[in-house]
């Protein structure tokens, strides 16, 4: 396409639609298409020869952002992104040539974007409270000046994926630019200062040309990123939820599924993940959620702090907002957008971590549009590619060695994807997928939910491939024990589990001893552990040391309370023992205090002292 028409779409405003309709029927006069078909977000077009799959189309005189989904002959079905009421059969379609692509540089930190990465906190200040159909508005700002500091000198050699120099983005995120796919040279011009995202701040030399680097770069939302190698991932992802971190821990690099019905808490969970997750960045997407529920986030986490800095959370994160009540073709363009998004910051050596709430809306919209279609339907009216498509996204997860041919430079991107079935049926087709390509399963239940028992994640059906992996860093890092006490604590809650019928039939009186410590043990580890509390200061977050002292705790004073019950001490004694208060308040002590959970095993044997006095 003429760069002049491609640069009016891509700038467009009330002047330049009359100029784009004049350059395009002066220069494209037989290759402009028409619309012959409108079935909500799915539009149909003729004359569309040349067009190619997935390249970004703008229809009618409002220029609403769509793209091409399918090609037959000389038609083209568009999916838009925006409401498509009052266009109809003959209305023009502009082609772009381009694919979706989204824009990458400074300014991504602390941005809100819808799913076609528009800035929603610039189109209000723009509009108001309502988006004005087919406005566009630059992602990145073009008139904002960074201070680039360079770290390569003139004359040096560079190539894809090497550092030229940083912008101080926020105190939290340096933002590395990087040489461009496909450049390798030398520098002949670096500069230091103040530049805008589109000026040139370094010029390298290759064989046949010399290319001007800037700070701001496009990349096609569909493709995945470049890198040298994907590693095994060795690392635990630390989140501070004890549930997650003690019993199924997940891996830098690795993909988690959190399915559950409705009330469940997966919403929650993925606020919690997001907020202090151990990763440099986070990219959140809310892909087809309710509006209250991005309300929330919007308003709670430029006031929350970061665990580790005491900055603002918001210095590290960019947020895709995509409601329920949007564009229902936008949903699927969201997940790309934010995956694209992370894989630039994995590029520059940082761990991302990247959280889709849920992608049960994205099938969704992927299953309205395929029956717009008229594609044959496979399970529950899903398209027959729904399993290629989650795992295609899931695939871009990882731990890998980034392209630099000066550095060894290691990033990760973690995916954690929240799946909504209908009525929390696990055999519904999005979940089976999901499971099919992810390692983690945090299985969700209702039943723990109206307990009010948070995090809601099921012990006996959830499970995490990952500890093998983690084992040796996890033994050298915190203890060589953790496993064995989380062998211990698993081994509990499922004998637990088998005892409640029991108690059910013939009430817990007429148990033996050793079982009715089995099910106090247990209790301890749900109530006093598993338990927590999202909306408490302390209790929201626990540092994995926190989470193993606490663990250790409740698994000493069992099996001291074995050895006593063994030497006559009656059960309920133990039952009623005051230390047993103190492990229960464990979890609200501040998490620069731990000598206090350390203490309370020496009141654990000074009680049981006092109780074989007592007794013997």
């Amino acid at each position: 396409m003429d760069d002049k028409i491609s640069n009016l779409i891509n700038n467009k405003n009330e002047s330049g639609y009359k100029n784009i309709d004049k350059e395009y029927k002066n220069t494209y006069k037989d290759n402009i298409g028409r619309i012959v078909k409108v079935a909500g977000p799915l539009v149909v077009a003729e004359n569309m020869t040349g067009s190619k799959m997935y390249d970004v189309v703008y229809v009618s005189e409002y220029k609403i952002m769509g793209e091409i989904i399918e090609i037959s002959k000389d038609l083209a079905s568009i999916q838009v992104y925006e409401e498509t009421g009052g266009i109809g059969v003959g209305d023009p379609v502009y082609l772009s040539g381009m694919p979706l692509v989204v824009e990458l540089g400074p300014g991504l930190i602390t941005s809100i974007y819808d799913g076609t990465q528009r800035p929603l906190n610039l189109i209000y200040k723009k509009t108001g409270n309502f988006i004005t159909r087919g406005i566009q508005v630059p992602a990145i700002s073009r008139e904002k000046k960074w201070g680039f500091i360079p770290v390569v000198k003139k004359g040096e050699s560079v190539s894809s994926g090497d550092r030229i120099g940083y912008v101080k983005e926020t105190p939290l995120v340096k933002h590395y630019i990087l040489v461009p796919e496909g450049i390798e040279g030398e520098i002949i011009e670096i500069y230091d200062g103040e530049f805008t995202v589109e000026q040139v701040v370094a010029k390298v030399k290759t064989k046949d040309r010399i290319e001007d680097l800037k700070m701001i770069s496009t990349w096609p939302v569909r493709k995945q990123r470049p890198y040298c190698a994907k590693l095994n991932p060795n690392m635990p992802l630390f989140t501070g939820q004890r549930v997650i971190d003690m019993f199924f821990p997940l891996a830098k690099g690795g993909t988690a599924c959190v399915p559950g019905p409705f009330g469940s808490g997966k919403t929650v969970i993925q606020h919690q993940l997001a907020k202090w997750v151990d990763a440099d960045v986070i990219v959140y997407i809310g892909c087809g959620e309710r509006g209250n529920e991005m309300t929330d986030v919007l308003m709670e986490f430029p006031e929350l702090k970061d665990p580790k800095s005491g900055r603002p959370l918001m210095e590290r994160t960019v947020l895709i907002a995509n409601t329920s009540n949007m564009p229902v073709a936008a949903r699927e363009a969201s997940v790309y957008t934010g995956v694209t998004i992370a894989e630039y910051f994995r590029d520059m050596g940082y761990s991302v971590a990247l959280m889709a709430d849920s992608t049960s809306r994205w099938a969704e919209a992927m299953r309205e549009i395929s029956g717009r279609l008229e594609e044959m339907p496979g399970d529950e009216g899903y398209p027959a590619y729904l399993g290629a498509r989650l795992a295609s996204f899931y695939e871009r997860a990882g731990i890998v060695k980034c392209i630099s041919k000066k550095e060894d430079k290691i990033g990760s991107l973690t995916i954690i994807g929240a799946v909504s079935p209908p009525g929390g049926d696990l055999s519904d087709p999005v979940v089976q997928s999901t499971l099919r390509v992810v390692k983690v399963f945090w299985s969700l239940e209702a039943k723990l939910a109206y307990t009010r028992h948070f995090p809601a994640i099921s012990w006996l059906n959830s499970y995490s491939l990952y500890n093998d992996s983690i084992k040796e860093y996890v033994e050298e890092k915190i203890h060589k024990d953790y496993f064995q006490i989380q062998s211990e604590a698993m081994s509990l809650l499922e004998k637990e589990a088998e005892l409640e019928e029991i108690v059910r039939l013939v009430g817990l009186e007429a148990l033996s001893g050793p079982d009715r410590l089995i099910l106090l043990a247990a209790k301890m580890i749900r109530e006093d552990f598993l338990h927590q509390n999202a909306f408490h200061d302390v209790d929201t977050y626990s540092p994995i040391e926190k989470q193993y002292k606490m663990l250790k705790t409740i698994i000493y004073f069992y099996q001291k309370s074995i050895d006593f019950l063994n030497s006559g001490v009656d059960i309920e004694d133990i039952e009623n023992m005051a230390v047993r208060e103190k492990i229960a308040r464990a979890k609200y002590i501040e998490n620069d205090n731990l000598e206090k959970i350390d203490e309370i095993l020496t009141e654990i044997d000074n009680e049981f002292k006092k109780l074989k006095a007592k007794n013997f």
